[in-house]
């Protein structure tokens, strides 16, 4: 599903598609600036985004078995919610 595929979906329960569009993007820059200032963004039936740092470690490079140092970042995590995640499982 695209962007573009939401916000058709959002203008079909009651909102023009340009209102449904602004409404879809509004959100996700809402969403990727509290990312950027670290906070943990929590949606309650969907899941929780949250930004971690991991340490720099130790590793080793596959072709040579030579020991490498894995340089620190930051990483985005994603734990999907109860409901989302009974919701994808019932299938299985």
């Amino acid at each position: 599903m695209t962007k573009a595929d939401l916000a058709s979906l959002v203008a079909e329960k009651g909102l023009m598609k340009k209102q449904a569009m602004d409404a879809v993007e509004m959100a996700f820059e809402i969403i990727k600036d509290a990312l950027k200032r670290k906070e943990k963004v929590q949606l309650v039936g969907f899941g929780a985004f949250e930004v971690r740092a991991k340490r720099a470690r130790k590793g080793r490079n596959p072709q040579t078995g030579s020991e490498i140092t894995i340089a620190a970042r930051t990483v985005l995590k994603f734990k999907p919610g109860k409901a989302l995640f009974e919701i994808v499982n019932s299938g299985a």
